[in-house]
């Protein structure tokens, strides 16, 4: 835990720009109050992935471009998001990632007790949805790019980037890295804030979600030999995946240190039907594969339209319309680094957690940067028992930690 001591051990250069830390009693954490009021305006920006992001990226892209620093932003379809791509340090060997998403999850029917883009400050958290997940890194890795510019020690540039919908997807950062490649732009590593209690976490599950159509042929329930029951082929379906998570939870493969430690398959919404009389003809169905690193996703979903194409023979003899469609929702590949890792051992010296590292159940967007030819590691302030949840916060001494992590890049002068 950081408490007063640390303005003491980690002087902030008078040169900085950096405010003094903030020092609220001898068991509070410091952090500064430029990087808290930063967290707090991203949080008070509503960022929910269903809105846009445009707000959050021009405040961004303003403030850095005060430090003289260009931004290069890739757009989605009807340009209402923005990635933000940034180089701190132009000119020196292309560096370091530092990686996090501008979306939010909502917070709809859920039991709040104050203002979910209040940005509140009480009993040392800081509340609102996003602080956590994970504008609590953003805004600290904001706060200290005046710092990163002025480490002439540094032996690489400081990159920054921000994406849009990685809540449904990890859609956007697809577009960044593409435009980072396309640039000529290498980096060496890339740290992905996602809150982890500041411990470096190596790996983390795939999230590959579908949505199943099935289409029937309706009829009046006394006379169901003439239809095909949309609901009970999709339940055969269903029934199927069923039988493939407990598969999974019998006979792995397994990996110790996730907390469910085999892959899973889970139904998560189920539509169909329109009265109690009339035999169904249309239901839809979504499910997802959570796979370990290095089982197959594919292969999963492959199993899952075999046994769909097993049983439409049957009810196309009735309705040659009759029928099985899959589409995709999400596929955020799984991510596995490694503990010997150059970017792991930097996180892990920066962070101060020894030799500890963790595996999380969470998806986030490594998978993409790591299969982009990029070493990765998440590692940010909060827990994830926080994000996404009533009163969302990130602790006043979770975002101590990551300025120390912050302070301790800037004058880092090896990777490794």
């Amino acid at each position: 835990m950081l408490f007063r001591h640390y303005a003491s051990l980690h002087k902030i250069p008078q040169n900085s720009g950096m405010n003094k830390p903030l020092l609220t009693d001898s068991l509070q954490p410091i952090v500064s109050p430029r990087a808290l009021e930063l967290i707090q305006t991203l949080v008070r920006m509503n960022t929910v992935s269903q809105r846009s992001n445009l707000e959050l990226i021009d405040f961004v892209q303003a403030h850095l471009a005060k430090l003289g620093v260009a931004s290069r932003l890739t757009y989605n379809a009807d340009r209402t998001k923005a990635n933000l791509f940034a180089t701190l340090g132009a000119g020196k060997p292309a560096g370091i990632i530092l990686s996090g998403h501008t979306d939010t999850v909502p917070w709809d029917g859920q039991d709040w007790t104050r203002d979910p883009l209040s940005g509140a400050l009480a009993d040392g958290r800081l509340y609102g949805r996003g602080s956590c997940d994970m504008k609590g890194f953003i805004g600290m890795a904001l706060d200290h790019a005046e710092l990163f510019l002025q480490a002439d020690a540094l032996p690489f540039a400081i990159h920054l980037a921000l994406s849009y919908d990685e809540e449904i997807g990890c859609l956007g950062v697809r577009e960044l890295i593409a435009d980072m490649k396309d640039a000529g732009i290498q980096p060496v590593a890339c740290i992905v804030g996602e809150p982890t209690s500041m411990t470096p976490a190596i790996a983390h599950k795939g999230v590959y979600r579908f949505e199943c159509c099935v289409r029937g042929k309706e009829a009046h329930s006394s006379l169901t030999p003439q239809s095909v029951n949309a609901i009970e082929m999709a339940a055969g379906v269903v029934v199927k995946l069923r039988a493939m998570a407990d598969n999974f939870a019998a006979h792995g493969p397994y990996q110790s240190g996730f907390d469910v430690p085999f892959s899973t398959a889970s139904v998560g919404q189920f539509h169909g039907g329109i009265a109690d009389n009339v035999v169904p003809r249309d239901a839809v169905f979504r499910y997802e594969f959570r796979n370990l690193p290095g089982c197959d996703a594919d292969l999963m979903q492959k199993e899952v339209l075999n046994h769909a194409a097993s049983a439409q023979p049957a009810m196309k003899m009735i309705a040659p319309d009759a029928g099985f469609s899959f589409t995709p929702i999400c596929a955020v590949p799984a991510f596995s680094g490694s503990a010997s890792d150059a970017v792991t051992k930097l996180a892990q010296r920066l962070a101060g957690s020894g030799e500890r590292t963790t595996l999380v159940a969470f998806g986030t967007e490594a998978g993409l940067f790591k299969n982009a030819g990029i070493p990765t590691v998440v590692c940010g302030p909060g827990s994830i028992a926080q994000a996404h949840q009533p009163d969302e916060y990130v602790s006043l001494e979770q975002l101590a930690q990551c300025q120390a992590f912050m302070h301790g890049l800037a004058a880092t002068f090896r990777l490794g």
